[in-house]
This record gives structure tokens, sequence and C-alpha cells, in this order.
């Protein structure tokens, strides 16, 4: 009877794999008939910008693969900047709509898109803006707008930033589930919720600052757009003086409050159309794959973006997590390749294995024997992110970007307390003095503890040395501005960290100038496997990413958010350079 059922389950999902590629198939022919027709942008159009995909700084995808965007689950940052500076120029679009609400952006990514919008303000376009509730970061991107506006009943949030750190030390003593730490760094708080209950005042004192940098940078933006003192943001802010419709206006945040049907009237006006007339919206994604063969940057000469995103953990690496094996065949790749002629290094990390980054940080230097290499640094190049980074010739960062942490740490799990509770002892044999270095199930030995801090100091100098050597530091300046610590872009710059402040644009213009070009093209590194290529590999894999969809939508995205950390702690080998915390900034 089992025999039966079992053949006649897999008889089932074979019928059921065969088809789902029977689908693919289809669509696949569908997307080939369709292909060389594209989207039509009719005259007087209008982009609408409504951002409801997580962005990453890249996707890559390869723009000639019918199935690049098939269950695509992210946006490129790339690729938004790339169709704004299209739509600047093109006769067809008259102006832009945001309609972005709860935008899944970084600040350094919000900012980047936000200055692309103020370029294409300069052409004489409109840009308008409409929300049925704006975020801080939704506001601030649509504050970039000739007129912004919110539904009546709506809401409306501006009182500064602010994050939460969770800690775990009584978690651990009640479960008996612990993590044993050896860390260098004072500031190095990526373990501390491990040994505390409370925030240490050096890690009170980096947090407060580094968000306080950062607002600055936001109330700088918004007062020169919206002509609202910084000094009238911050009361505004303080007293919650745009916590209602009403208020924001009142204070200057908004221009109105507008059912969306009532904003349309305005765009008619704009437009010129009569009130009974449709409007020609083109959404941003359709317009991405319109404007993507669409090079603003050509030449025989090019110049090479690597994108360097995600933790960072051993293995071959992806769109999500930084591994050694993508990113040193690309600089390999770049650095061989005779028609490129200088290369532009992109991180966006947290950190993470600090054998990992000397790799990559060892092919960046033969890469830079080659050619010039600049750096630019997105959201988050903390800790083994810097690590990367600081191999090249010049960097660039965000006003916003949070980068620095320069320390070490390591961490391991340990069930001693909980083995002994449930009964269980694990007992041990070996042939020599330290062959039973650690057991999970046994306290860390003074022995072991010595050895992993030794390896653990011995990788904090040799980080230090890395510094100093790019940054033409001494490795005691560098110790003073080290310790773990997180700074902003601006800090990063006035403490000799990074170089310049500005975008990739900014670091690509750098490094053309570097290697004397005046016209070329752009070619981007790696290249990824799609979502279909890996479901083909694996028919197991959708199942695992539709599982994931559905645990984030029973217990919500901060609970899966949680989740996901402590998931992410199992794949830590070995010694951590990582960002001291996972700032969720609100």
């Amino acid at each position: 009877m089992n025999f039966l059922r079992n053949l006649l389950a897999s008889i089932l999902g074979s019928l059921v794999a065969f088809a789902i590629i029977m689908g693919m198939f289809f669509i696949f022919l569908i997307l080939m008939g369709n292909s060389e027709e594209g989207i039509l942008v009719k005259k007087n159009s209008i982009l609408e910008i409504g951002l409801m995909m997580p962005i990453m700084d890249y996707t890559g995808v390869d723009d000639t693969d019918p199935f690049g965007g098939l269950w695509a689950s992210e946006m490129g940052l790339d690729e938004i900047i790339h169709a704004i500076k299209v739509a600047k120029t093109d006769d067809d679009i008259e102006g832009i709509s945001i309609t972005t609400s709860f935008l899944q952006a970084g600040m350094a990514q919000t900012r980047e898109i936000r200055q692309a919008l103020l370029d294409f303000k300069a052409s004489g376009k409109f840009v308008m803006a409409h929300s049925d509730f704006y975020s801080q970061k939704d506001y601030y991107l649509a504050s970039v707008a000739d007129e912004v506006y919110v539904n009546p009943v709506g809401a409306m949030d501006f009182k500064g930033l602010a994050t939460e750190v969770l800690y775990y030390k009584d978690l651990q003593e009640k479960t008996g589930i612990k993590m044993e730490v050896i860390r260098h760094g004072k500031y190095k708080s990526a373990v501390e919720p491990f040994l505390s209950n409370t925030m240490s005042d050096e890690n009170r004192t980096q947090i407060k600052e580094l968000l306080t940098s950062i607002w600055d940078v936001i109330l700088d933006d918004v007062s020169a757009s919206r002509n609202i003192s910084r000094a009238d943001l911050n009361t505004i802010a303080d007293t919650l003086g745009g916590r209602t419709p009403k208020l924001a206006v009142a204070s200057g945040l908004l221009d109105g409050t507008l059912h969306f049907d009532q904003y349309e009237g305005l765009l008619k006006e704009k437009m010129g159309v009569g009130e009974n007339d449709e409007l020609n919206y083109v959404s941003l994604t359709d317009y991405i794959q319109n404007t993507n063969k669409n090079k603003l940057l050509s030449g025989s000469d090019k110049i090479a973006v690597i994108y360097a995103q995600g933790e960072i953990f051993f293995g071959e690496g992806g769109k999500d997590y930084i591994g050694q094996g993508l990113i040193v065949d690309a600089l390999k790749k770049a650095a061989k390749n005779e028609n490129v002629k200088a290369i532009v290094f992109r991180v966006d990390s947290p950190g993470g294995s600090a054998l990992v980054s000397d790799i990559i940080w060892r092919e960046m230097q033969l890469a830079k024997a080659e050619k010039p290499l600049v750096v630019s640094f997105g959201n988050v190049a903390a800790s083994g992110g810097y690590y990367i980074g600081v191999g090249g010739d010049k960097i660039f960062a965000e006003p916003t970007t949070i980068t620095g942490s320069i320390g070490v740490f390591g961490t391991i799990p340990n069930v001693n307390e909980l083995a002994k509770n449930v009964g269980i002892n694990a007992e041990q044999v070996g042939t020599n003095k330290n062959s039973v270095d650690y057991s999970l199930f046994e306290p860390m030995s003074n022995s072991f503890r010595k050895v992993v801090l030794e390896s653990i100091e011995e990788t904090y100098g040799t980080f230090l040395e890395r510094v100093a050597q790019g940054r033409n530091m001494t490795v005691a300046q560098v110790d003073s501005l080290a310790q773990g610590r997180v700074w902003s872009g601006v800090d990063a710059k006035a403490n000799g960290l990074v170089d310049e402040l500005g975008n990739l644009d900014d670091a690509i213009a750098a490094a053309a100038e570097m290697a004397g070009l005046e016209s070329y093209g752009i070619r981007q590194y790696p290249k990824y496997k799609t979502d279909f290529e890996r479901f083909m590999e694996d028919l197991g894999g959708m199942k695992t990413k539709i599982g994931q969809e559905l645990i984030q939508e029973e217990i919500g995205t901060e609970a899966y958010k949680m989740l996901k950390e402590f998931k992410d702690l199992s794949k830590q080998e070995g010694i951590q350079a990582k960002m001291p915390f996972s700032l969720n900034i609100k």
C-alpha cells in the first residue's frame, strides 16, 4: 500500500513539474513574440514612480535574457536612475508623478533617487507627488517634487530618526542557549546584545551621533526643496507639527490635501488635458524595460562597475550576499579585459567573514595594479564592507552612508546549560591535549578562549594595517577611529576614512578622469542567475521562496526580520568583521 501511494505521489509530482515547465515554455514564446514590440510610450505621457518592491543597488539581470524579469522581487537602483535620466530628454515624457508609499530602500539609495529627480527637474519638466501616507523616508523622497499632496484622511510622519536594538542576555539565561563572545573594539556592539540587557554608553553615543548626522543631511535637502529653515523643520519634528494632513499643510511640509482624482485633475491642468480625457501614464517598471537598451554612455572604451552587496560569507556569492567566488572572478575579468580602462567597485555591505574580506581585498590590490580603481559606498559599507573597499585608489560615500566599524569579533553558540536542564551529558575523547578544542555541550575553556582571542587580535591588527595602507595613515591613527565605531559618510570624510562625498555617478566620472577617458561605456559585473535559472536547477527552489513569503505574511515583516537575523547567525563561520548592529532607521 505504501509503495502504491509513493508511486502515485511521484507520478503526480512529475506531472506537476512537467506542467510548470511547459507553462514557462509558453510564457517564453509569448515573451519572444512581444520582445520586438517593447512598451509603447505615448506622446504626452507621465512617468509614474511607485516604488513598491525592495530596492537593491543591482539585480544583475542580463537585458537580453527573456526570463530576466520573471518572478522579479526587487528593483535595481541602477535601472531606476537610468530610467529617470532617459526620461529627462524623452520628448514623450512631460513629467513625473511620485506615488510611492512604504519605500523599501536605504537612506543612501533614497538620496540617489532624489538627486536624479532634482536633475530631471532641471530640464523644466514637472515633478508632482501624492500619497495616502508618508513615512519619513517616503516624504524625504517626495519633498523633491514641485508640489506634494496627501489624502485628506491620510497620515504624515515627520518626527526625527530613531532605531531600536534588542538584547538577549536574560533570554539566554532562561533558555540555557547562549552565545560565547570574543571581541576587539569597545564600540563593537554586534555582540553586545548577547552580553548585556542594556545599551552601553559607547554604543548609545555612536548611534546618537550617527542618526544625528543622517538627520542633518535630510534636513538640508528638505530645507532646500521646501524653503523651510532647518530650525523650523526641527521644531515641526519636536512638536509633531506634521502629524495630521492639516498640520502638515499649515507647517509647509505639504502643499495641500487631495483625493487622488483631485490630484489627477491638477495633472490634467499641467498637461493641458480635458477634464474628461484620460492621462497617459507609463509605470516605472514598464519604462525601465523600454529604456534598458538606451545607453546614455557609449564607446569602445569601458568602465567596469562591480557590485558587491549583502553580507559577506564564504562561497560563490549572489545578489543577496557577497562571496569571494563571483567578486574575485569579476575583478579578474575587469582587470584582464583590454577594453576596460578603469574599475568602479560599488559596496553595500554590513560586513561578515574576515577571511573572505581579505581575499577580496587582495584581489582589489591586484586589479588596482592594472587599472585605476575607484570605490563607491552605498547604504552601508561597514566593517568587512569597509575592509573590501579600502583598497581602492579613491573612495566616494554618500553623506548618509553608514561606514567604518573597523573591528573584529567571534561568536560561538553554547548549549551547556540547556543540555544539563534536559539531561544530556556529552563525553569527549581525543588523542592530544588540544584535539578536543570546543564542544557545544561544555563550557568554553580558558585555553580555547585564549586561542580564539589571539586570532581575533591578529585579524584586528591586519584590518588596521589594511586601512592604514589604503588611507595613508599610521596604525595608531586608524586605531583611534576604529574600535568598531560606525560613522556617517559626512563624518567618515572628516576623519579621512573616505575621500569624497558623492554617488555612483560621481565615482564613475572620477574613474573616467583617472583613466583619461572622454567617452566610454559601462560594463556591469557580476551577472547573477535569474530566479528562473535557479528554479530549473532546483524545482524545490521556488517552494522555498514561496514558503519564506508565507512565513513573512503570517508573522509580519518585523518578526520575519528578527527570524532572518537569527538564521544568518548560523551562517557565520570563523572570525567576523561585521557592522556592530542591525539598524532599522525609522
